[in-house]
């Protein structure tokens, strides 16, 4: 068997792996990044009874991967919040680097209103 064929066969678990824990750390990020997006949303709006609404969510690969270090996979989403007559949308960035914390990116939309 050629060599290549070999470090095919021992890498393929390890690339299908890495697919399985983004989809999972999204998923388990998922309730952060809308309380973030929900919390900031009531205080721009000053409406504590605004509620955040999840648009879409995405993984982003790394920004640099060498052979030493590799930077975190960040999941993305982007959240609607509304309420008190008025609405917005925040994105909201989750790096996966074991601290299991949100920032959020800043506000897509100006505050709108109703």
């Amino acid at each position: 068997m050629p060599v290549r064929f070999k470090i095919a066969l021992l890498a393929l678990p390890m690339v299908l792996a890495g697919c399985t824990s983004s989809t999972q750390f999204r998923q388990q990020m998922e309730p952060v990044a809308v309380a973030e997006a929900q919390r900031r949303g009531s205080f721009e709006m000053d409406c504590p009874a605004a509620t955040a609404t999840l648009l879409s969510s995405e993984t982003l690969q790394p920004e640099v991967r060498t052979f030493i270090y590799t930077g975190p996979e960040r999941a993305v989403y982007n959240v609607g919040v509304s309420g008190c007559g008025k609405r917005t949308t925040y994105v909201v960035i989750c790096p996966d680097n074991g601290d299991n914390a949100c920032f959020d990116g800043g506000s897509r939309t100006e505050v709108q209103e109703d």
